[in-house]
């Protein structure tokens, strides 16, 4: 019964134009041809120098972050975006308070004075850019600058959030509420901010496909 079914579609296919009887082996060749292998990006495989090379700022200025996490965590889990991500926020998350504090102490100021000397790292700049704190009036310059100042004086760390989607009005929205914390509640919220920015960086890069040691 089957035998007959395709028989009958093979005859009724045949009176078509432009039908393709198709091996196995010719579908594959065909599809070789549109979608050509491309290299993955395996930080599994890379050397420990150049994955923290790649990946040591991710975690900014923290390149401890992304050593523990390759003497501990190296596999293929580690090839994606998202596999990289936990097992650097394992590590982050595994560290001392004082250890997460010195990463929060190393993120700049939001429109800060290492913005205006155009001293921050590449990440950072492209990140505050995205939220038009590189062009903002002398208005919000002056109010960045203060709460700058009063959030540093309260927490002892500076002002932690991804600011990728939101605009310069919400981020200054946003400070106001976060003031409000407690130190616990503002270092666990930092905390989760820093990761949220290290995931948003790992997938700039992972979409990049850029590494010294492509495999």
């Amino acid at each position: 019964g089957r035998l007959q079914a395709v028989k009958s579609f093979i005859d009724y296919a045949a009176q078509k134009t432009g039908v393709w009887f198709a091996s196995r082996l010719s579908i594959a060749e065909c599809w070789q041809a549109a979608y050509p292998f491309k290299l993955r990006y395996r930080p599994s495989q890379m050397p420990k120098k150049d994955f923290v090379s790649a990946f040591g700022s991710i975690f900014e200025h923290s390149p401890w972050v992304a050593e523990q996490a390759y003497d501990t965590e190296i596999s293929p889990a580690i090839d994606t975006a998202t596999g990289l991500h936990s097992a650097l926020c394992r590590q982050f998350r595994l560290a001392s308070p004082e250890q997460r504090l010195a990463v929060l102490n190393a993120h700049p100021d939001l429109a800060g004075k290492l913005a205006k000397a155009k001293l921050l790292t590449d990440a950072s700049t492209i990140e505050q850019a995205s939220a038009g704190l590189d062009v903002l009036t002398e208005a919000q310059q002056l109010a960045f600058t203060k709460l700058n100042e009063a959030y540093k004086q309260k927490f002892a760390f500076p002002f932690i959030i991804a600011v990728k989607g939101l605009s310069a009005s919400e981020i200054e929205s946003i400070f106001e509420q976060r003031l409000g914390n407690t130190k616990e509640q503002e270092f666990a919220e930092a905390c989760q901010q820093v990761e949220k920015i290290a995931g948003l960086r790992l997938i700039d890069l992972f979409a990049q496909n850029v590494t010294g040691n492509k495999k």
